[in-house]
Protein backbone atom coordinates (compact mmCIF):
# COMPACT_ATOMS: atom_id res chain seq x y z
CA UNK A 1 0.00 0.00 0.00
CA UNK A 2 1.09 3.73 -0.81
CA UNK A 3 0.36 6.41 1.31
CA UNK A 4 -2.05 9.46 0.04
CA UNK A 5 -0.18 12.07 -1.71
CA UNK A 6 0.19 15.03 0.94
CA UNK A 7 -1.80 17.80 0.39
CA UNK A 8 -0.97 20.38 -1.93
CA UNK A 9 -0.56 23.95 0.24
CA UNK A 10 1.10 26.76 -1.83
CA UNK A 11 4.80 27.97 -1.02
CA UNK A 12 4.24 31.24 -1.36
CA UNK A 13 1.39 33.22 0.19
CA UNK A 14 -1.57 35.06 -1.97
CA UNK A 15 -0.52 38.62 -1.74
CA UNK A 16 -2.25 41.72 -3.20
CA UNK A 17 -0.32 45.02 -3.18
CA UNK A 18 -1.48 48.63 -4.19
CA UNK A 19 -0.76 52.08 -3.92
CA UNK A 20 -3.10 54.77 -3.19
CA UNK A 21 -2.74 59.10 -3.28
CA UNK A 22 -1.97 59.97 0.83
CA UNK A 23 -5.49 61.67 0.83
CA UNK A 24 -8.48 60.85 2.94
CA UNK A 25 -10.45 59.18 -0.33
CA UNK A 26 -6.97 56.82 -1.12
CA UNK A 27 -7.39 55.93 2.67
CA UNK A 28 -10.67 54.94 1.88
CA UNK A 29 -10.36 53.39 -1.63
CA UNK A 30 -7.75 51.38 0.44
CA UNK A 31 -10.23 49.94 3.01
CA UNK A 32 -12.52 49.07 0.18
CA UNK A 33 -9.94 47.70 -2.39
CA UNK A 34 -8.73 45.11 1.04
CA UNK A 35 -12.56 44.11 1.70
CA UNK A 36 -12.95 42.88 -2.12
CA UNK A 37 -9.71 41.38 -2.23
CA UNK A 38 -10.45 39.64 1.26
CA UNK A 39 -14.33 38.25 -0.40
CA UNK A 40 -12.37 37.29 -3.40
CA UNK A 41 -10.23 35.02 -1.11
CA UNK A 42 -13.12 33.71 0.56
CA UNK A 43 -13.39 35.90 3.45
CA UNK A 44 -16.84 36.93 2.86
CA UNK A 45 -18.11 40.51 3.47
CA UNK A 46 -19.46 40.77 7.38
CA UNK A 47 -17.69 38.07 8.83
CA UNK A 48 -15.58 38.60 11.87
CA UNK A 49 -12.41 38.53 9.81
CA UNK A 50 -13.46 40.84 7.45
CA UNK A 51 -15.13 43.25 10.06
CA UNK A 52 -11.93 43.09 12.21
CA UNK A 53 -9.75 43.76 8.89
CA UNK A 54 -11.89 46.40 7.56
CA UNK A 55 -11.54 48.43 11.18
CA UNK A 56 -7.70 47.78 11.20
CA UNK A 57 -6.92 48.75 7.41
CA UNK A 58 -9.06 51.77 7.69
CA UNK A 59 -6.84 53.11 10.91
CA UNK A 60 -3.85 51.88 9.41
CA UNK A 61 -4.75 53.90 5.97
CA UNK A 62 -5.98 57.02 7.92
CA UNK A 63 -2.63 56.90 9.98
CA UNK A 64 -0.95 56.95 6.85
CA UNK A 65 -1.91 59.89 4.96
CA UNK A 66 -2.54 61.74 8.46
CA UNK A 67 1.00 60.82 10.38
CA UNK A 68 3.00 59.29 7.43
CA UNK A 69 1.77 61.87 4.86
CA UNK A 70 4.92 63.14 2.08
CA UNK A 71 3.91 65.71 -0.32
CA UNK A 72 3.79 63.76 -3.94
CA UNK A 73 4.53 60.34 -2.47
CA UNK A 74 1.45 57.46 -1.91
CA UNK A 75 1.45 54.92 0.63
CA UNK A 76 0.96 51.28 0.34
CA UNK A 77 -1.52 48.03 0.75
CA UNK A 78 -0.53 44.72 1.29
CA UNK A 79 -2.09 41.70 2.05
CA UNK A 80 -1.63 38.28 2.33
CA UNK A 81 -2.16 34.81 4.01
CA UNK A 82 0.68 33.42 5.38
CA UNK A 83 0.12 30.08 7.49
CA UNK A 84 -2.72 30.48 9.77
CA UNK A 85 -3.65 34.41 9.38
CA UNK A 86 -4.25 37.55 7.34
CA UNK A 87 -1.17 39.71 7.40
CA UNK A 88 -1.85 43.61 6.69
CA UNK A 89 1.06 46.00 5.90
CA UNK A 90 0.42 49.90 5.49
CA UNK A 91 3.77 51.51 4.22
CA UNK A 92 4.61 55.15 3.91
CA UNK A 93 7.77 57.33 3.22
CA UNK A 94 7.45 59.64 6.34
CA UNK A 95 10.93 57.93 8.58
CA UNK A 96 11.04 60.68 10.85
CA UNK A 97 7.18 60.10 13.00
CA UNK A 98 7.38 56.82 13.93
CA UNK A 99 4.05 55.39 15.93
CA UNK A 100 4.60 53.72 19.23
CA UNK A 101 4.72 50.06 19.07
CA UNK A 102 2.44 47.77 20.73
CA UNK A 103 1.97 48.13 24.54
CA UNK A 104 3.61 51.70 23.83
CA UNK A 105 -0.10 52.97 23.00
CA UNK A 106 -1.56 55.66 25.49
CA UNK A 107 -4.85 56.37 26.12
CA UNK A 108 -6.26 58.61 24.44
CA UNK A 109 -8.18 61.62 26.96
CA UNK A 110 -12.21 61.50 27.06
CA UNK A 111 -12.46 64.66 24.92
CA UNK A 112 -9.68 64.40 22.16
CA UNK A 113 -10.65 63.87 18.90
CA UNK A 114 -7.47 61.61 17.77
CA UNK A 115 -5.35 59.08 19.48
CA UNK A 116 -7.59 56.00 19.38
CA UNK A 117 -6.60 54.26 15.77
CA UNK A 118 -3.60 52.13 17.34
CA UNK A 119 -5.66 51.55 20.21
CA UNK A 120 -8.15 49.79 18.03
CA UNK A 121 -5.93 48.24 16.18
CA UNK A 122 -4.19 46.81 19.33
CA UNK A 123 -7.46 45.87 20.47
CA UNK A 124 -8.58 44.06 16.92
CA UNK A 125 -4.93 42.35 15.37
CA UNK A 126 -3.70 39.37 17.24
CA UNK A 127 -0.53 40.91 16.51
CA UNK A 128 1.11 44.08 15.44
CA UNK A 129 4.53 45.84 14.90
CA UNK A 130 6.15 48.73 13.37
CA UNK A 131 8.73 48.49 11.06
CA UNK A 132 11.81 50.00 9.49
CA UNK A 133 12.41 50.16 5.92
CA UNK A 134 15.65 50.02 3.94
CA UNK A 135 13.92 53.24 1.93
CA UNK A 136 12.80 56.12 3.92
CA UNK A 137 9.51 55.20 5.69
CA UNK A 138 7.87 52.41 7.84
CA UNK A 139 5.34 49.69 7.58
CA UNK A 140 2.99 49.29 10.16
CA UNK A 141 2.32 45.02 10.43
CA UNK A 142 -0.59 43.55 11.67
CA UNK A 143 -2.05 39.95 11.63
CA UNK A 144 -5.31 38.79 12.27
CA UNK A 145 -5.75 34.93 12.93
CA UNK A 146 -7.45 32.74 10.59
CA UNK A 147 -9.26 29.55 12.19
CA UNK A 148 -10.08 28.63 8.59
CA UNK A 149 -7.09 29.43 6.84
CA UNK A 150 -6.46 26.26 5.26
CA UNK A 151 -9.66 25.94 3.30
CA UNK A 152 -9.50 29.57 2.14
CA UNK A 153 -5.80 28.96 0.59
CA UNK A 154 -7.09 25.43 -0.69
CA UNK A 155 -9.93 27.36 -2.98
CA UNK A 156 -7.42 29.99 -4.05
CA UNK A 157 -6.48 28.87 -7.41
CA UNK A 158 -2.57 28.82 -7.82
CA UNK A 159 -1.02 31.57 -9.77
CA UNK A 160 0.59 30.64 -12.82
CA UNK A 161 2.14 32.82 -15.42
CA UNK A 162 0.46 33.86 -18.50
CA UNK A 163 0.78 31.45 -21.32
CA UNK A 164 3.33 33.69 -24.28
CA UNK A 165 1.46 33.92 -27.20
CA UNK A 166 3.44 33.12 -30.51
CA UNK A 167 4.59 36.10 -32.38
CA UNK A 168 5.77 34.20 -36.06
CA UNK A 169 4.34 35.04 -38.72
CA UNK A 170 2.75 38.49 -40.47
CA UNK A 171 0.02 39.98 -38.17
CA UNK A 172 -3.26 39.56 -40.20
CA UNK A 173 -5.74 42.16 -40.37
CA UNK A 174 -9.88 41.85 -38.83
CA UNK A 175 -12.29 41.14 -41.32
CA UNK A 176 -15.92 41.52 -40.76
Amino acid sequence: MTAPPAARHPLTAPTFTRRFSSTPLGARMARHEALNQLHAWGIRYGSEESERAAVVVAELAANAVTHGRVPGRDFELRLSLPTGSLRIEITDTRAERLPPGPGAVRQARPLAEEGRGLLLVDALADRWEVQDRAQPGKTVLAEIDLPRWLSLVKRIPERRPPKRRGTGGAARPCTP
